[in-house]
Parts: structure tokens; C-alpha cells; sequence
């Protein structure tokens, strides 16, 4: 067991809002165990609050691969400044949470310094990138999956790893079934639609306007539909007001995935975490993504191994809900999509039954406490 009296330095990697939040979970977690910690990293403003001292806030710059050429020098100059911190400072323990493109040089710099790594949350490697497993496994400590196949899948490949049950749902409690939607008195001509154009900018950029256009193409068919959009904070929440679509009218709200799909009779969301949180609380949903086309045609497509990439298909195993991955330029498609959705309330009633049952496994565990008890086996 690690010495009790001993105070432990633990460093967190983290680059993406919902990795943010996680973080700050464990960090709370592991406050109420007998450890300790002084916690040191680079995230955003949950992990602060949790008691992280940051040396760089790292929320907000996240961007997708193929925008991201105007963040290399700054990530460069970040990713020497963690390598000599690790270097020059003793530090117990090392995690990195989501975002493998940042943090696999965080690990590795880890390795150099003979710092042990925890993975929170595991890279989908199972749907592409699969070459990149031999830096996971020569990385990689310990590895934290959210998803329950992936254990299996990284264990046949030489990986530590462990189901720790998902953060994302962790909050909801273990009722799930008090989600279940019946739509026995729905009506489409009064559909509450949420919308989720992601957290990052790039998201915002490539899909905000499609997501628009769907939504004046819907009300166009039925013309007291209400949306609500969320946004992952103020800063976002003001980008989105300031590109909304002339003639598109929507409420906003900040951070608040899980509640705002209670309230929602359907939803259209960005490919990524928030899908798990929408789906656990039995609200319908399409799942967009955009990527450029000339980098999915030259690369993408042949690099992507997965028959589903929405995390809600890729849990189910099957289309559950429609994903348009990538979507491109005609929204004819997902506009039918929703609409043949919105005039069937068996079919949205089974899709929420569907959600809820799907979700039910990840919330078997508690994700934070689980980590937190993984965290005190490598501090020993």
C-alpha cells in the first residue's frame, strides 16, 4: 500500500473540454481517498477548480487534424515545456486523458523521465490508427477504458487495460429506465430539438451552418418547432449567436448536454462524447461529423477500419442511430432522416428504449472512483 504520510505529485494531460471534466472528477475522487496529492498539469477551468495547478490551459485549442497546422509550434513549445517539467521535477505518476495526438508525446515523455502513465479514457484505435498500438503499448502503463468491448480489444493486443464504466453517464445515476420516452402524445408540429454542434471551433466551423439549414428546412414543414443549441461555455456560446443564419431562431445553453436532451424530443449532434450522454437519457438522435473531402478521399477512408464510427453505433455494434460520417455537402439526406423520424412515434419510442438499455452497462460502475482506486495501485 503507499506510505500514507507521504505526499505524491501527480501530473494530468488534458486538451479537450469533456477531458476536462473527467479529470476534475478523478481529481475530486481521489481527494476523498487517504493519498496526499498535489496535482500539476495543463487543462481547463474544471480541473483548476478541482485543485489542479495548471501550468498552461489547454481548453479551447483543441482543433481537428486538418486544421491544425497553426497550432503546431504552439503545441511544439508546450510539449518541451511538460518534457522539462517531467525532467526536473519528481512526479509519481503521470495521466493523460483522450486527445492521443497530444498525449502520446506527453507519455512518452513520461517513459524518458521513468514516470509510469495512466490512459483515462482509451484512444480508438479499434476504429483507426490501428498502427499506433505499439506506441500505446510502449507508453502505456495502465489503460482506462470507458467503453466495455475495448477491454478485450486492447487486452488480445498486449495492453493493460480495464473497463472503468464512462464518465459521461456517471452523473445520471443507475435508473436508467426513468428515461425511457413513450411519445404516445407527440406531435412533430411541436418538437423541441436539441442541437450540438461540438466543442471545438473546428466543429463549430464545419458543422454549425449545416446544422442550421437542417433546422430551417424542418420548420419549414413544421413551423412552430423550438431549438435549443448547446454550447460548451460562454466563449463558445457567443461564437455560435454571432454566425447564427438569418431566419434560424434557437435558445441557448451552456454546458448542458445531459439535461438539455431530458427536455428535447430529438436531437442532432456532433460526433464525439456528447453522443453517449444524449443517448443515456433516451433522447432520439442523428450524429454528424465533417471532415475534408480531399483529405477523406485521399486518406481518411482508407484509414478508418470501423463499420460504425459514432460511439453510440460503435457500442451497439449496429446502426442504431442514423450517422452521417462524413457529411459533406447535400443535407437532403438528414433532413428526411429526422423528418421520417418525427412523424413515427413507435419508431422514436423504441429508439428510446433502444438508448436506455444501451447506456444501462456504462452505469454499472463509477467511473471516477474506479480510476481513483486504479491510481492508489500505481502510487504504491
Amino acid at each position: 500500500m503507499a506510505e500514507a504520510d507521504r505526499k505524491y505529485r501527480i501530473f494530468i494531460s488534458v486538451a479537450e473540454p469533456s477531458a476536462d471534466s473527467h479529470c476534475a472528477g478523478l481529481i475530486t475522487a481521489l481527494r476523498k481517498t487517504s493519498y496526499a496529492i498535489d496535482f500539476v498539469g495543463v487543462g481547463g477551468p474544471k480541473m483548476a477548480s478541482a485543485g489542479c495547478d495548471l501550468l498552461e490551459t489547454t481548453i479551447g485549442r483543441a482543433v481537428m487534424i486538418y486544421k491544425a497546422f497553426s497550432h503546431i509550434v504552439h503545441y511544439y513549445k508546450l510539449i518541451k515545456r511538460i518534457t522539462r517539467y517531467l525532467k526536473n521535477n519528481k512526479v509519481d505518476l503521470v495521466i493523460v486523458c483522450d486527445s492521443p495526438s497530444f498525449n502520446f508525446h506527453i507519455a512518452k515523455a513520461a517513459k524518458k523521465a521513468g514516470i509510469r502513465t495512466l490512459f483515462y479514457v482509451a484512444p480508438q484505435l479499434w476504429a483507426w490508427g490501428g498502427w499506433r498500438i505499439h506506441k500505446l503499448r510502449k507508453y502505456c502503463d495502465k489503460l482506462c477504458c470507458i467503453l466495455p468491448f475495448e477491454q478485450e480489444w486492447f487486452r488480445k493486443r498486449g495492453i493493460d487495460a480495464v473497463f472503468v464504466g464512462s464518465p459521461l453517464v456517471d452523473r445520471l445515476g443507475a435508473d436508467f429506465r426513468r428515461y425511457k420516452r413513450e411519445y404516445a402524445d407527440f406531435e412533430p408540429k411541436s418538437a423541441r430539438i436539441a442541437i450540438m454542434p461540438g466543442s471545438r471551433a473546428a466543429e463549430i466551423d464545419s458543422l454549425w451552418q449545416p446544422m442550421q439549414q437542417i433546422g430551417l428546412r424542418i420548420r419549414e414543414k413544421y413551423p412552430a418547432v423550438t431549438f435549443v443549441t448547446v454550447a460548451v461555455d460562454q466563449k463558445r456560446e457567443q461564437a455560435l449567436k454571432a454566425t447564427q443564419l438569418e431566419g434560424f431562431e434557437s435558445e441557448y445553453t451552456i454546458g448542458s448536454v445531459s439535461d438539455t436532451a431530458r427536455e428535447a424530443d430529438f436531437a442532432i449532434v456532433a460526433s464525439g462524447s456528447a453522443t453517449l450522454q444524449v443517448a443515456a437519457v433516451g433522447c432520439p438522435i442523428v450524429v454528424m461529423y465533417q471532415s475534408s473531402r480531399v483529405l477523406w478521399h485521399l486518406v481518411g477512408r482508407w484509414l478508418v477500419k470501423a463499420k460504425y464510427l459514432s460511439l453510440v453505433n460503435a457500442l451497439a455494434g449496429r446502426e442504431l442511430v442514423p450517422e452521417f460520417m462524413p457529411y459533406f455537402s447535400s443535407i437532403e439526406p438528414i433532413v428526411q432522416t429526422i423528418e421520417e423520424f418525427l412523424e413515427d412515434r413507435d419508431k422514436l419510442a423504441q429508439l428510446s428504449d433502444d438508448l436506455v438499455q444501451l447506456a444501462w452497462p456504462l452505469s454499472m460502475k463509477n467511473a471516477s472512483e474506479k480510476v481513483a482506486e486504479i491510481v492508489g495501485e500505481m502510487l504504491e
